[in-house]
């Protein structure tokens, strides 16, 4: 039977006038793995902050069991700044203890691409002070992963990792044995990682078996039943009242309600979208022409991103466009804009950017444009157009769609300087549907949203006429939205990937170990090749090597121990001194041998 490490009994917590969480029951045992969604700002922080003891409820109560290692990552680090990299993830353990943990290998080859840390300026000793948020939270994951803990909570940790990071942390988090709670807006991940699911409406907790998918047809069968009960309801009323005004007839038998399966829920639903009917009004308000690159080149400064590239992008397209952090994506978007912009005057580095006369661009930058903040909300929609055409027969008011969109019509009247970073990027997103854009650039869209506005995004895009490049790392939202993935990989290419992000996985994974094969120290003559019988008889050596180490470290600690008992014994301290040295000497011949082994794994 699992055992129980978090209690969570009858907890509320209010802020202002509204209460958050009303009343809370949960718990957490060992192996769960549970993910927490709900709409930002209905309280799923606040519930896993008080669930870690980081924040006292109301009222209710918290408890933990006896001895529990809980490991917490928040939305902020507490890095000293002045410490390096080392001193945070690796303390002080030596360069032979660290390099010989496989654990710690995985996670610092995961997390940042290699045991060197090759994006940061020295490495392990780069001083944590100058680094961007995104570096600080990946070494605040990399210090919380090394650790060994019975809990890990987590809060938003896909934030500033690429998809190559997500997925190594979805496996890592796996095959790890902690128990997991964690708030995340990636669906991808939540379906990888979590076995439970927690939402988080309206001040209560609703709780699902499984993954995000099982969640999405539990949450609608829950919808539905809830419906169905409302319309008898109503029904039951309607007789009543037929009843009381005619006399009372003989009762009939009372209907009887079957649960449907998940399957049966979706087995009438069309595909989210007509792609050959977008595609043919796509033409109608484009033409032939969208976006031609001619054999250009893309610079950021000095460095070359893309080179001798040549692409199209025609008419009802919706591309995922996915690569390495720096690969270029951002840039490519930003030439192909100013082309747009400057109707063709600005060109990149070298080649031709051909922009479509009836093109009408709408470019969601990653950076949240500032607007008066004195202005409402609906205001700033209205402020671009009063009423919407979204395609296929859609018209919208400017408050339908900030409705749509999550903006309550009290929230509507709400002064753009009071939202949050996510209400404000959902505001982005409203105004450039409002201006009734042709081609659409999405450059992280899914930042600061919450998955129900996510997938309301997705619903408006579903009917949107027009072509669409997508820059995410929400695997979620680029498989859901777009029909083609392709893909920069570092080598200044733009590649097509028909099989899309797994095959851009795959391909990663290849060029890191031809890379690997192809570096100096892994170069040596043929001669001095190994047999894979020898390569993997040297690996078990290195593990046993490892744990004797571990075994030598136990008893020079209990050693030193028995040491300390026995000071006034100056023959017993004598004879244990001996045992010490003796100790030194066979750690020394094993750090030596380890040393030899790892050279030629690496060589």
């Amino acid at each position: 039977m699992a055992v129980n490490l978090v209690n969570v009994e009858n907890v509320s917590k209010v802020y202002g006038t509204r209460a958050l969480l009303d009343g809370i029951s949960l718990g957490v045992s060992e192996g769960d793995r549970i993910g927490v969604v709900g709409r930002n700002g209905d309280g799923k922080t606040t519930l896993i902050r008080m669930l870690a003891k980081l924040e006292e409820a109301d009222s209710g109560r918290v408890t933990h069991s006896g001895g529990l290692r809980l490991g917490v990552l928040t939305q902020h680090d507490s890095l000293d700044p002045e410490a390096t990299v080392r001193h945070e993830v690796i303390r002080d353990l030596a360069d032979h203890e660290w390099a010989g943990n496989a654990k710690i290998r995985d996670v610092l080859t995961g997390l940042f691409g290699g045991l060197d840390l090759p994006g940061f300026p020295q490495g392990l000793d780069t001083v944590i002070g100058p680094l961007s948020g995104g570096e600080r939270r990946r070494i605040a994951l990399a210090k919380l992963l090394i650790d060994e803990q019975d809990l890990i909570v987590l809060d938003e940790p896909t934030n500033h990792l690429d998809v190559e990071g997500i997925a190594w942390l979805a496996r890592h988090l796996r095959e790890r044995r902690s128990a997991l709670v964690c708030v995340t807006h990636d669906r991808w991940f939540l379906d990888q990682v979590c076995t439970r699911m927690w939402d988080v409406q309206r001040g209560d907790v609703y709780e699902y078996e499984g993954g995000y998918s099982d969640y999405v047809f539990a949450r609608a069968e829950r919808e539905r039943i809830a419906a169905t009960e409302e319309a008898k309801r109503q029904n039951l009323i309607r007789k009543e009242l037929a009843w009381l005004r005619r006399g009372a007839p003989a009762r009939t038998s009372k209907p009887r309600f079957r649960v449907e399966a998940a399957n049966e829920l979706i087995k009438d639903v069309p595909p989210p979208r007509d792609s050959s009917e977008l595609m043919k009004f796509a033409s109608s308000r484009l033409g032939k022409t969208v976006f031609d690159l001619e054999d250009i080149t893309v610079q950021a400064g000095p460095k070359v991103l893309m080179k001798h590239v040549t692409w199209q992008l025609g008419p009802g397209d919706r591309i995922g466009l996915v690569g390495v952090n720096g690969a270029g994506k951002t840039s490519l978007l930003r030439a192909m804009a100013q082309a747009a912009r400057t109707e063709g005057e600005a060109q990149p580095a070298a080649g031709r950017i051909n922009v479509g006369k009836t093109v009408k661009l709408a470019y969601l930058s990653q950076e949240v444009a500032e607007l008066d903040p004195t202005w409402r909300v609906l205001e700033a929609v209205q402020r671009v157009r009063e009423r919407v055409d979204l395609g296929k027969g859609r018209e919208m008011t400017a408050g339908q769609l900030c409705e749509t969109f999550g903006f309550s019509k009290e929230k509507q009247w709400t002064p753009v300087g009071d939202l949050s970073g996510g209400e404000r990027r959902r505001l982005q997103l409203l105004r450039l549907l409002m201006d009734e854009p042709n081609v659409l650039f999405l450059d992280e869209p899914t930042n600061d949203l919450d998955i129900e506005t996510l997938t309301q995004l997705e619903d408006v895009l579903d009917g949107w006429p027009g072509s669409m490049i997508v820059i995410s790392h929400d695997r979620f939202f680029v498989e859901r939205t777009t029909d083609r993935v392709f893909a920069l990989l570092g080598d200044g290419t733009l590649r097509m990937l028909p099989r899309g992000i797994d095959e851009y996985l795959e391909r990663r994974q290849r060029m890191e170990e031809a890379a690997a094969a192809a570096s100096p120290v892994a170069q040596k003559p043929a001669t001095a090749e190994k047999s894979a019988a020898d390569q993997r008889a040297a690996k078990k050596e290195l593990q046993k090597i490892e744990r004797q180490l571990d075994k030598i470290s136990e008893k020079e600690t209990k050693l030193h121990a028995r040491i300390a008992e026995n000071a006034t014994d100056f023959a017993k301290v004598a004879e244990l001194d001996a045992e010490l040295r003796d100790l030194a000497g066979q750690r020394e011949e094993l750090e030596l041998r380890w040393l030899e082994l790892a050279e030629d794994s690496q060589a």
